[in-house]
């Protein structure tokens, strides 16, 4: 087992030949994305991630620094055969800090210790950030990560290492039939327009995003790295945007921010679009704004020929938006959970 200097790893497994580097540049994007794909197709979870896209996520990182929080696992062969990374961040309403991380082993590498030893990694790492960053030792802080339904032997690492499950998020998906009137019929509110999406709104929308989500369980206050990441994404598709305006105050209420992963469509062999980044600001609730805005978006994307639309939901969101998107034909296709533990 060879190990480099400057990464302590006491508990790896004692496989011959194996070997724990850090970070290396972009060049380890396109390896990463390869074993991405690998453990979604054996964990039966939908990712057809690109090194473009590991690319603008590592520019816009917030809290991680890929040179001390990435570890990756090589064969004597030298292929890529497991990696983590570990970053944190502070929930605004709670004060708590919140350290998470995420691994993904090799389907023909499992079972044999190194996902383990990888979690044990990142637990010593995390709380050496915290030391380095001075966080408050009084204050509530969790090792925080999560796993699909279908990921049954991560959940069984977790909950054998003293992780709970503390919340749960929902995929929804529903179908768009060619030739049949099923999209809902919801009209927009009276006062409102949908207007489009032009590069000066951008920073605006952004804003009135942040705004709406502020509520939500486990916010944290976005970067300007992160809205660079965003308006960067391989798949921020602003003409696809559906964005209600209130007319008199001319300022934004509420919007669906569609995207179509052309990627994951073509691997999968579907014509799925998303109904995502679905917000409505706290003075525009419960006028149907909602439903309206999903409504034009399922239409838009039948138009445009997909024949599925899909979503991603907390399971106790406080707006009620579980019951608006069963309203508009959405059914739960896979369920998340949330995992903690204290320090």
């Amino acid at each position: 087992m060879t190990i480099e200097k400057d990464i302590l790893l006491a508990d790896a497994p004692a496989i011959a030949g194996l070997t724990f580097r850090r970070f290396r540049g972009e060049r380890d994007f396109p390896k990463m994305a390869a074993l991405i794909q690998a453990c979604a197709d054996a964990d039966q979870v939908e990712d057809a991630t690109t090194p473009e896209e590991l690319a603008n996520w590592f520019a816009h990182m917030t809290n991680c620094d890929p040179h001390k929080d990435v570890l990756f696992v090589e064969d004597e062969a030298g292929e890529l055969i497991a990696y983590c990374q570990n970053y944190w961040r502070r929930e605004e309403a709670t004060g708590h800090y919140l350290y998470v991380h995420t691994a993904r082993v090799s389907p023909k590498w499992r079972r044999r210790g190194i996902g383990r030893a990888l979690l044990h990694y990142m637990q010593r790492r995390l709380r050496e950030v915290a030391v380095e960053q001075g966080h408050l030792a009084d204050a509530p802080r969790f090792f925080h990560t999560w796993a699909a339904d279908t990921e049954v032997a991560t959940e069984k690492l977790l909950v054998s290492e003293g992780y709970a499950p503390v919340r749960y998020s929902f995929e929804m998906t529903r179908p768009l039939v060619a030739g049949e009137d099923d999209i809902p019929h919801f009209p927009l509110p009276e006062g409102f327009e949908v207007r489009p999406v032009r590069p000066e709104h951008w920073r605006a929308l952004w804003e009135a995003d942040v705004e709406a989500f502020r509520d939500h369980w486990g916010f944290t206050e976005p970067t300007e790295e992160n809205y660079q990441g965003w308006i960067n994404w391989k798949w921020f598709r602003p003409k696809l945007f559906r964005v209600a305006w209130d007319v008199e105050k001319n300022e934004i209420a509420g919007a669906v921010e569609n995207f179509i992963n052309e990627d994951e469509n073509a691997k999968y062999n579907r014509k799925r679009g998303y109904t995502e980044g679905i917000f409505v600001r706290r003075p525009y609730r419960r006028r149907g704004l909602a439903r309206a805005l999903i409504a034009i978006s399922l239409q838009m994307l039948k138009d445009l020929g997909m024949t599925e639309a899909a979503l991603g939901v907390d399971a106790e969101n406080l707006t009620g938006a579980l019951r608006v998107y069963e309203a508009c034909g959405f059914r739960v296709t896979k369920r998340y959970t949330i995992y903690r533990k204290a320090f």
